[in-house]
């Protein structure tokens, strides 16, 4: 049985995860915190999450429930992740990171904490979106030069960065295929005189509002024809999932970082 710690727990997403702890097997929820003050903590976190008392009180430290987990999925904001893997890397504790928006520099500290211990971070833990990087990578592959890319993502008004992450890791996918560097043939929105599009570029278009779950729309527009791949969640549940997917997959993981593409088995390896 895998012990799992649930940081946000009073969240959206954080309620999401506790369900789906609670309801997976081979895993079990062995602590929930939240921010020092918050009004949740004292609650038990199954009846927080809807899912009935389980005795699992939710806590303002981290630190208080050190000897209580094996794996932490954290998916908050990016300074609370950063700090809490510090904490994990010193004692020894897995951890899932669902965080999105991380800066390059904080990308590189997850990777230099991972050398201590192992983390899957990505940027969407849901089966279906990480199926869909692979047929864009197919897709660019078959397409080359020929076609231009843009990449159209909508998400709830209470996401705090634009693009998504997903977004971000559908164009690395593709540029890489391509042979691009995607901090240079990016374009975020277009407004006035652009000029003509340049084939090299991937663009990215962005909205918000109201409750949309995630959705994401790739387009390869060629010369008289387009093709149109599109991953639409409907609910949260399936990020909570794979994430609880990601915290079984961890259980004899010993360092180092990772992804839903290593969890799935996704990942191309190259041969000896």
């Amino acid at each position: 049985m895998i012990n799992i710690a649930v940081t946000g727990a009073a969240g959206r997403m954080g309620k999401m995860l506790i369900q789906a702890i609670i309801e997976a097997d081979g895993v079990q929820l062995s602590a929930a915190i939240e921010q020092p003050g918050h009004s949740a903590i004292g609650s038990d976190a199954g009846e927080m999450a809807g899912m009935g008392r389980i005795g699992v009180p939710v806590v303002g430290e981290l630190t208080l429930v050190l000897t209580q987990f094996d794996v932490l999925v954290d998916f908050t904001i990016a300074a609370a992740t950063l700090a809490n893997l510090q904490v994990c890397a010193a004692h020894g504790k897995r951890m899932v990171i669902g965080t999105t928006g991380l800066t390059e520099h904080e990308q590189a500290q997850v990777a230099a904490l991972s050398s201590r211990v192992a983390v899957v971070s990505a940027p969407n833990y849901s089966v279906g979106v990480n199926a869909t990087f692979k047929l864009l990578e197919m897709a660019a592959g078959i397409f080359g030069d020929d076609v231009d890319i843009e990449i159209i993502e909508a998400h709830h008004r209470h996401k705090v960065d634009a693009p998504s992450g997903t977004a971000l890791r559908m164009g690395e996918v593709m540029a890489n295929r391509l042979g691009r560097d995607l901090s240079e043939v990016a374009i975020y929105g277009r407004e006035g005189i652009t000029g003509e599009r340049a084939r090299q570029t991937i663009g990215f278009s962005t909205v918000r509002g109201g409750d949309i779950v995630g959705e994401h729309t790739v387009i390869f527009a060629g010369a008289g024809e387009r093709l149109e791949v599109t991953h639409r969640a409907h609910s949260r549940l399936n990020f909570a999932e794979g994430a609880v997917r990601a915290a079984r997959w961890l259980a004899d993981k010993k360092a180092g970082v990772f992804d839903m593409q290593d969890v799935l088995g996704l990942r191309e390896r190259k041969s000896d």
